[in-house]
């Protein structure tokens, strides 16, 4: 399957805990402390930079390297396919037109039916068509991703300037990812492809990753970070927001890149695209 590069959509799986230092290395040679550039307190004497060997329970984030792949690509699959039963059933609790629609229906069958019985297995049925809907929506969506830039991470984010690919280590394991993208057009860097291994969240993995992104966003001076994201869980959006970034509107009824729509697709399955914005100055 071949499709254009997809405009990614990031899900974040945990609100971590604060972590002031978050060691690991970086393309530019100088990095700014997070306790630096949000909030008024002074850094702590050792630095992320002098911090070159990691803790056994710390976690370390550094460059994407070539025999990360394997890994890489587990821990975003594995977060993709989380998303299916989320935005199946889940989701649904946030649209009030499709749940109305669904009750329409249920009781149109029992009008032209006059089954109680199969009336009563109406909303089983419509919950199994929107699971089969979510899992062929996002199975497109997977492997189109596949296919595009998580099939070749160096050349989609290590060698172009101004983008870059992270992995977090913990306990000498490949826990977590992000990636950045700049954007020359607008003078951004969006944040893409965050997920964390879901045997590892509640650790501060999420929130260690966003920070290295806004680090890097500094340090190349951008003016703005942005990301989209379809998380249908209250605890990404809360994320987000802890680090700083602002709503900035959403769409009905997204369409996720290399899925063709149908009219089923649209009966059983709608997804909601939110944009984030942190502005880090003026232009």
């Amino acid at each position: 399957m071949h499709c254009s590069s997809p405009k990614m959509v990031c899900e974040t799986k945990i609100v971590a805990d604060e972590h002031d230092a978050i060691p690991g290395t970086k393309k530019d040679s100088i990095i700014v402390s997070s306790s630096q550039m949000w909030t008024s307190t002074p850094a702590p004497a050792t630095s992320a930079l002098e911090s070159k060997e990691p803790r056994g329970d710390a976690v370390f984030i550094r460059e994407f390297e070539r025999a990360d792949h394997g890994e890489v690509r587990r821990i975003f699959c594995e977060g993709i396919m989380e998303r299916i039963p989320n935005t199946a059933f889940r989701g649904l609790r946030h649209q009030n037109q499709t749940q109305f629609l669904y009750a329409m229906l249920t009781l149109m069958c029992y009008m032209v039916t006059d089954s109680l019985a199969l009336t009563c297995c109406t909303p089983f049925l419509l919950m199994g068509a929107r699971y089969y809907y979510s899992r062929k929506v996002i199975l497109g969506y997977l492997d189109c991703a596949l296919h595009t830039d998580m099939a070749d991470i160096e050349a989609y984010y290590m060698k172009p300037a101004g983008s870059c690919f992270w992995v977090a280590m913990l306990e000498g394991r490949i826990v977590g990812i992000v990636a950045a993208q700049g954007r020359e057009d607008d003078n951004t860097v969006e944040l893409r492809r965050m997920s964390v291994d879901s045997r590892y969240r509640g650790k501060g993995i999420a929130k260690a990753l966003g920070r290295r992104v806004l680090e890097f966003a500094v340090l190349n001076n951008y003016s703005a970070v942005v990301l989209g994201t379809t998380a249908v869980k209250l605890a990404a959006h809360k994320l987000y927001e802890s680090l700083g970034f602002r709503h900035a509107g959403e769409s009905q009824d997204h369409t996720l890149p290399g899925t063709p729509r149908s009219t089923l697709q649209s009966l059983f399955f709608q997804i909601r695209y939110h944009h984030y914005r942190l502005q880090l100055h003026e232009e």
